[in-house]
């Protein structure tokens, strides 16, 4: 996975199914590292050419189309595939699925049946292990890979997570929370996905998973489930809960979930025997034990910054820290297309792939069964 833009190969083109906010209107948001929405990921790469989007909602389809008039709109998704195949003689290369949860079972079949080259799919796979596992044996019949947007996967503040936990010696816990207003489960909203238990936990519970290389193939696995600090609104909604497990690699994994905060907070903490990492939005910090400054025979933490390499296959690059940061973009988004790319041309695996995603979503259903 490169961590820059190809600017030299084939141009590949896509199509957008669901234009609302990651499909679409985060591209615009001023505050956010862009880009943020799958529209301006593949506009601003030189490989891609967006050439159609189709969405239900007719003003967000319009409002979409002022701002690429060159490509044709679809208000359903049966036409969608139709005309583009007699249009062009063949579907996009791309599809990329920005739907809500609760559309990506029926979206996602109904795609992998054209048979694109490539089908990106939001987080989560589905909306429960079944419909995922009916997504992923489609896909296998119609030898149709699928890449989840698990984007901290491909974000440059992650990557060098990765590889600097090889470098703090034996892990002894990683604590990983989220904070947001979202109410964290109901049963209720089992058919729609409107809890963040699933919105977002899906991230906390897959990058977890990416550090600690646990997959469907590895033999370790997060095991020995503690539930714990569970608290329920008036009208029964899950609003906290504490979640422990134990692997392999390390003896304490903690998920830290929170649906009554008055603010969004995204976090990793990684403590090993020689250092601690602390990564999350907005933030990075890394630490290396050394002799102490303020007490005699001791030995202390401290920060380091700088530049440092990331290798990742063949390929190596440098990422640079200053207060307490990444320097520049982390490129969250724009990376997880250029892997996108790197498979298409044969140079690459797909580095979020559904069944990572299945994976992940395993856990959270387990969560949810023992609440």
């Amino acid at each position: 996975m490169k961590n820059k833009s190809i600017t030299k190969g084939k141009t590949y083109t896509a199509g957008i199914i669901g234009v609302g906010r990651i499909g679409f209107s985060l591209g615009f948001d001023k505050k956010r590292e862009q880009p943020a929405s799958h529209t301006a990921t593949f506009k601003q790469n030189p490989r891609t050419n967006l050439i159609a989007a189709c969405d239900v909602n007719i003003s967000n389809l319009k409002n979409w189309h002022k701002y690429n008039k060159n490509a044709t709109i679809y208000s359903n998704v049966n036409d969608f595939f139709l005309f583009e195949k007699q249009k062009k003689g063949k579907i996009p290369d791309i599809i990329s699925i920005a739907v809500n949860e609760s559309f990506h079972h029926e979206i996602a079949l109904h795609a992998i049946k054209q048979q694109p080259q490539l089908i990106i799919l939001e987080k989560p796979v589905a909306l429960n292990i079944k419909e995922a596992e009916e997504i992923e044996n489609t896909a296998i019949k119609y030898n149709v890979p699928i890449l989840i947007n698990h984007e901290r996967r491909f974000s440059k503040d992650y990557r060098l997570t990765k590889t600097l936990i090889k470098q703090i010696g034996e892990i002894q816990s990683i604590t990983a929370c989220l904070n947001s207003g979202m109410r964290l489960y109901s049963s209720k909203h089992d058919n729609d996905g409107f809890y963040s238990l699933l919105h977002d936990g899906t991230h906390l519970v897959d990058i977890i998973l990416f550090l600690l290389d646990i997959n469907s193939n590895s033999k370790d696995k997060l095991i020995n489930q503690q539930i714990s600090g569970l608290f329920y609104d008036q009208e029964n909604n899950l609003r906290n809960a504490t979640i422990t497990y134990s692997c392999k690699k390390c003896p304490s994994v903690q998920f830290i979930f929170s649906g009554r905060s008055k603010f969004f907070g995204f976090e990793v903490d990684i403590i090993g025997t020689l250092g601690r990492i602390k990564v999350g939005n907005g933030f990075f910090e890394y630490y290396k034990s050394k002799e102490s400054k303020l007490y005699s025979g001791f030995r202390s933490l401290e920060l380091e910054e700088g530049t440092f390499y990331v290798k990742e296959n063949n390929s190596t690059f440098k990422i640079k820290t200053k207060n307490r940061k990444i320097v520049g973009n982390t490129g969250y988004f724009s990376e997880m297309l250029n892997n996108a790319i790197d498979f298409l041309d044969g140079k690459d695996f797909l580095h979020s792939t559904i069944q990572d995603g299945i994976e992940t979503l395993k856990i959270l259903q387990n969560i949810k069964n023992n609440i």
